[in-house]
């Protein structure tokens, strides 16, 4: 279904209308009917209730300012309550190269050695560190917390453009209910306002549906301008996430078949904002990396053509739509469907179906790797939700007890939606592998009195934040997961968990012994020997998680120091 030359956007069939103002209600319930004095009072209150309740919610929802500020608020609350460790590109691929880029130290990975990752998004971390140098608000508590608000900043304004969009293609009322699955889902909550490249590109990529689909409601000259900045926000969602493209490949084509001027939309659209940002990326990287490189075509290589991704692991190829996403989406899976059929509206379900179909391809998987089309998927739920609230208005032939069953579905719904979410968000963001965060914070105030002298990390690699958050120029290894050429060959990584006591003895005869050792506790049991014939000690423990995720169980994480230093 194609929105192009809808003046006025509403749902096809058994559409959600929009909430009717209150005066309507007053008419709709003054007239006809027969019922005794009794009812016709309880209509009245009935009508009082909903003229109330609607006032309310459009009050706030009105403005979208407010909206912004409702959203901004929850977000920062959002941020502070993510405590967790989920994924090292959070810290490896952001904020760790942005460290760099202005304290003078921090850890490069392989994959900025080899120019598969654009330097735009660090710039941004790197922008927010040279002013909190400036202020000297370079503490260790707001090394951690400040760049996840920064992040929280830019998921509140992909919250108001969800908001946008909704009313844009249904309305107002499955926008508020949007934006309530938006808040609610715990994957959302709980990956939206951490430093993943992926979290800005969910905000680009609704921020530039929006204005995508404003260009094609419309036939007058203010689209034309929405179109141009459509494709400016997608050519930059691509320099930040080159595999953006897959569902920006889907959104141009699709709508590129309608047209009439289809050369004069390619040559004279398409081409030149995409020559621009690719020209403007290049330029960046070019005074960055030193030399010219082109990140897309190095990450379409790596990626793409030589499966590059699948030394980190691979899945089943239906594992997005019968593992990943249904996590992802979680209770809201249902809604969402109910959502998707009764709308109608087919453009949108038909981008979240290409964009799992053609990661599905991929042989390595996570979930991040979709989180931009999450937001749509709840869109449909608030459209779901939206219709189940839609305020029928009672007359003198509708009895009470059909307007408290309907009421009660609602009511029933949300706090299903509730009760399976929350706790599962603040779970994950508050206690499931949290001790690498907790035992690094620690590590940062010790070095910070001059405690620590240098780490040792016996650890899978990038297990812990690194330089970002200990923010103190002292010498620290981790074990190298480098990918080889020869897929047989082992890294340390891997040989450190197939033999901790024989790959440790060989280390320390081969390197000084650092100050400080970090390791999970499913290690420690091999190693606690050797470590304190070494005159290691534990010094600090710190809870990881209840349940193992990809390994065994990594319950703790320990902190040991020499005690002859």
């Amino acid at each position: 279904m194609s929105l192009r030359r809808r003046s006025n956007p509403a749902p096809s069939g058994g559409a959600v209308d929009p909430i009717p103002p209150p005066s309507d209600l007053h008419r709709r319930g003054g007239g006809g009917g027969g019922g005794g004095g009794g009812e016709d009072e309880e209509v009245a209150n009935e009508h009082r209730r909903i003229s109330l309740s609607w006032r309310i919610s459009s009050a706030v929802f009105r403005s979208e300012i407010r909206v912004w500020v409702i959203s901004l608020t929850f977000r920062f609350a959002n941020a502070l309550l993510v405590q967790t460790y989920f994924n090292p590109d959070e810290h490896w691929q952001s904020l760790e190269v942005a460290h760099r880029i202005v304290f003078g130290y921090g850890h490069l990975t392989w994959e900025w050695k080899q120019g598969i990752r654009s330097y735009l998004h660090p710039l941004l971390f790197a922008l927010l560190y040279k002013i909190m140098a400036f202020l000297r608000l370079d503490t260790p508590l707001f090394m951690v917390k400040a760049p996840r608000l920064l992040q929280a900043v830019f998921a509140s304004v992909g919250d108001l453009y969800l908001f946008k969009l909704s009313k844009l293609v249904f309305n107002e009322h499955v926008a508020r209910w949007a934006l309530f699955s938006q808040f609610v889902n715990w994957f959302m909550f709980f990956c939206i306002t951490r430093t993943l490249s992926n979290s800005l590109e969910t905000v680009l990529t609704i921020t530039g549906l929006f204005y995508w689909f404003s260009s094609i409601t419309s036939s007058k000259q203010v689209p034309v301008a929405s179109r141009k900045l459509a494709l400016i926000i997608a050519a930059l969602a691509c320099a930040v996430r080159p595999t953006s493209a897959i569902t920006w490949l889907y959104v141009g084509l699709l709508d590129l078949i309608g047209m009439q001027s289809k050369l004069q939309f390619l040559f004279l659209d398409i081409i030149p904002v995409g020559v621009l940002v690719l020209a403007a990326t290049c330029l960046l990287d070019r005074w960055m990396y030193g030399s010219w490189i082109i990140v897309p075509l190095n990450f379409l290589k790596f990626n793409f053509l030589s499966s590059g991704g699948d030394y980190y692991g691979t899945h089943q190829f239906h594992w997005y739509f019968t593992q990943g996403f249904p996590s992802m989406i979680w209770s809201f899976l249902p809604f969402s469907v109910i959502g998707i059929i009764k709308s109608k509206e087919w453009r949108l379900s038909g981008l979240i179906a290409w964009v799992l179909g053609v990661y599905s391809v991929l042989g390595h998987k996570e979930f991040r790797f979709v989180l931009p089309v999450l937001p749509i998927a709840l869109m449909f739920s608030g459209y779901c939700l939206a219709a189940m609230s839609k305020p029928d208005m009672p007359d003198t032939k509708k009895s009470p007890d059909n307007r408290t069953i309907h009421k009660s579905r609602v009511q029933l719904a949300v706090l299903f939606l509730v009760v399976t979410n929350i706790p599962m968000a603040l779970y994950m963001s508050l206690v499931h592998q949290r001790g690498t965060e907790d035992a690094m914070s620690y590590l940062s105030e010790e070095a910070h009195y001059g405690r620590v002298k240098s780490i040792l990390f016996l650890m899978p690699c990038h297990s812990t934040p690194y330089y970002s958050t200990l923010h103190c120029n002292l010498p620290m290894r981790f074990l190298d997961c480098t990918p080889s050429d020869d897929r047989a060959i082992l890294d340390e990584s891997d040989q450190f968990m197939l033999n901790p006591a024989d790959f440790v003895t060989h280390m320390f005869r081969n390197v000084s012994l650092p100050s400080h050792l970090v390791l999970f506790d499913s290690q420690e049991v091999h190693l606690r020997g050797l470590l304190i014939s070494h005159s290691f000690q534990q010094v600090k423990r710190f809870f990881h998680a209840h349940f193992k995720v990809d390994r065994d169980l990594q319950g703790s994480v320990v902190v040991y120091a020499r005690r002859d230093l």
